[in-house]
C-alpha cells in the first residue's frame, strides 16, 4: 500500500479563492440535555415588548386580515426559500459552461432549422453530442472509501484542530483522480485526489478553524467528478457528518470565591424550624409540636413544657442566568466575554459537586403573536456538556431580556441560595435592580456586568451585588474581594 501526500492544501470558499469563513454557524438549538420551561402566568401579554418578523410586518394587530398577511408573507418566504435550494441543487449538476452549450444547442435548432441555416444546425448537432458524451462519462460508479477523522470533537476557541482525510481504493483496478470536497461549517475543503492503484490510499491533513465559539459541522464527504470538456459535474455524498465543539474559554474559579453562599455544605441558616440538625434555643410547647422535641430537663425546672428549636439547614443551590438578549449588549466581544464567564462559573460549581442550574433565555418565534415567557436549561451533568450547549448558544432580538429572564428563572428553579445573572452593558441599572426583585427573599443576587477593556469594579444596588469585569481574568479577583466584602 502507497501514500501519496501532495502539499500546499489551504481551506477555501466554494469555487472562490477566499479562506474558510465559519463565522456562521448553523447550529443553532442545543443538542443536548435541554428542556423548556414555560411561565403559563406570564403567556397572555399580548405583543407588548414583542420584536420580531410579525410585528414588524404588521405592528400589534391581531385581526384576521393580519393573520392573512402574515401567512401569505411566510408562504412566499418558503417557497423562495425552495427555489433557492432547487437552482442551488441544479447548479451544483451543470457548470456555466454547460449552460452556455445547452443554450447554443436550443438557438442552433430555433435558428438554423427556422432560416434554413445548415452550419448553424451542425454546430447545435455538435453540441448535442457534447452534452451526450458528458453525460456517458459520469455514469462510472465511484468505488472510493473517504473518510474524516479528527483527534477530538471538542476544543476550546483558538486551539488547533486538525482532521485527517483518507481517500482509500479497495478494488482491484486503478481509480481516476477526483476533487474531494469537505463541507467545512460555511466554508469549502478542496482536495485532488490523483489516481490511485489497486489497494493504495491518499491521505492529507488540514486544520479548521477555531477562532469562533460554536459548532462546526464537518461533512458529509463528498467527491466531484467531472467530464472532460467541462460541462457537468457529479457529486456523490457519502458518510455523516462530524460536529466539532468549539467550547468559550474558562478560567478556573477557585470554591472560595463563591462565598457569597453561607450554607455550601448544610451550614445553618437564620430561618428556624421545628426540626433540624442544629439547635436554635428552647421555647414553650405549643399544640402540634412533637413530644420528642421536649426538653424534659427544662420542663422540670420549669415547671411548663418546653421544646427544642432549630435553625434550618439546607444545601446550595447555585443558578447561573445568561441573558441571550441583543439589547443587553452592546457588542459582539461583550456576549462572548459573558458566555465565558457562565461557563467558568458553572464548570467550578460541577467540580465542586454543587447543586447548579445553568439558564439562559429562549427566544420568541419571528412570527408569534405573543412573547413567550420560557427559558433554556442547559446540561450540568458534566463539564464537556455544560460546555457542549454554551457552545450552541447565540443572542437573539427577541429572546428575553433581563428582567423577564429573572422572573421565569425564579418561578422555575427551586430552592435557589444564590444567583448569578450575567449579561452586558446594554441593561441598566434599573432593569438589574427590577431582575433582582424577582428572586424570593434571601437569595443572593449578583450581576455580572460584561465590558471588555473596562477596570473591574465592585458595587452595591440595595440588596443586589453588580460585579463589572473587563477581562475573564478578572472573575476570580472581582468574585474574591466580593466575598470578603
Amino acid at each position: 500500500m502507497t501514500s501519496t501526500r501532495p502539499g500546499g492544501r489551504f481551506l477555501s470558499e466554494r469555487r472562490t479563492g477566499a479562506h474558510v469563513d465559519t463565522s456562521s454557524h448553523t447550529a443553532h438549538t442545543l443538542s443536548r440535555g435541554r428542556t423548556r420551561t414555560s411561565a403559563p402566568a406570564h403567556s397572555a401579554t399580548g405583543t407588548q415588548g414583542l420584536i420580531n418578523a410579525r410585528t414588524r410586518i404588521v405592528g400589534t394587530r391581531t385581526d384576521p386580515l393580519a393573520d392573512a398577511l402574515v401567512a401569505l408573507v411566510r408562504l412566499a418566504t418558503a417557497f423562495g426559500a425552495g427555489a433557492v435550494r432547487m437552482a442551488t441543487a441544479v447548479a451544483g449538476v451543470v457548470t456555466p459552461l454547460g449552460w452556455s452549450i445547452v443554450g447554443l444547442v436550443v438557438v442552433g435548432f430555433t435558428v438554423g432549422y427556422g432560416l434554413g441555416w445548415l452550419e448553424l444546425v451542425a454546430v447545435a448537432w455538435v453540441g448535442v453530442v457534447l452534452v451526450v458524451a458528458a453525460v456517458l462519462s459520469l455514469l462510472a460508479r465511484n468505488s472510493f472509501e473517504i473518510g474524516v477523522f479528527l483527534p477530538s470533537t471538542r476544543v476550546v476557541v483558538g486551539e488547533r484542530a486538525p482532521a485527517q482525510l483518507t481517500v482509500h481504493n479497495p478494488t482491484a483496478r486503478r481509480l481516476v483522480g477526483v476533487t474531494v470536497e469537505v463541507p467545512v461549517g460555511g466554508g469549502l475543503a478542496e482536495f485532488a485526489v490523483p489516481s490511485l492503484r489497486p489497494g493504495s490510499s491518499f491521505e492529507d491533513v488540514f486544520v479548521v478553524p477555531t477562532t469562533r465559539r460554536g459548532v462546526i459541522r464537518i461533512g458529509p464527504v463528498r467527491t466531484v467528478r467531472g467530464d472532460p470538456v467541462g460541462l457537468l459535474r457529479r457529486e456523490i455524498t457519502g458518510g455523516d457528518p462530524i460536529d466539532l465543539y468549539v467550547h468559550p474559554r474558562t478560567i478556573p474559579v477557585p470554591s472560595t470565591s463563591t462565598g457569597f453562599v453561607r450554607d455550601l455544605e448544610g451550614n445553618p441558616t437564620r430561618d428556624l424550624a421545628n426540626s433540624d440538625v442544629s439547635f436554635h434555643a428552647l421555647r414553650e410547647y405549643l399544640p402540634g409540636d412533637e413530644r420528642r422535641h421536649i426538653h424534659w430537663r427544662s420542663t422540670a425546672k420549669t415547671g411548663v413544657h418546653m421544646v427544642r428549636q432549630f435553625e434550618e439547614t439546607r444545601r446550595s443551590h447555585l443558578m447561573i442566568a445568561l441573558s441571550l438578549a441583543s439589547s443587553d449588549y452592546s457588542t459582539e466581544e461583550e456576549f462572548e466575554l459573558a458566555v465565558s464567564v457562565a461557563a467558568s462559573l458553572g464548570v467550578r460549581a460541577i467540580r465542586d459537586a454543587r447543586n447548579v442550574s445553568v439558564v439562559a433565555s429562549e427566544r420568541t418565534p419571528e412570527f408569534a403573536k405573543r412573547k413567550v415567557y420560557a427559558l433554556k436549561r442547559l446540561s450540568v451533568t458534566s463539564r464537556p456538556r455544560l460546555l457542549d450547549d454554551l457552545s450552541t448558544v447565540h443572542h437573539a432580538a427577541t429572546a428575553l431580556p433581563i428582567p423577564d429572564l429573572a422572573r421565569v428563572a425564579a418561578d422555575s428553579v427551586a430552592g435557589i441560595s444564590v444567583a448569578f445573572v450575567v449579561c452586558g452593558t446594554g441593561a441598566t441599572k434599573s432593569e438589574l435592580r427590577a431582575a433582582s426583585t424577582k428572586f424570593p427573599a434571601g437569595v443572593e443576587v449578583v450581576a455580572v456586568v460584561c465590558d471588555p477593556g473596562m477596570t473591574p469594579a465592585l458595587r452595591r444596588v440595595s440588596e443586589l451585588s453588580v460585579l463589572t469585569i473587563g477581562y475573564l481574568e478578572d472573575l476570580t479577583r472581582s468574585l474574591s474581594r466580593s466575598a470578603a466584602a
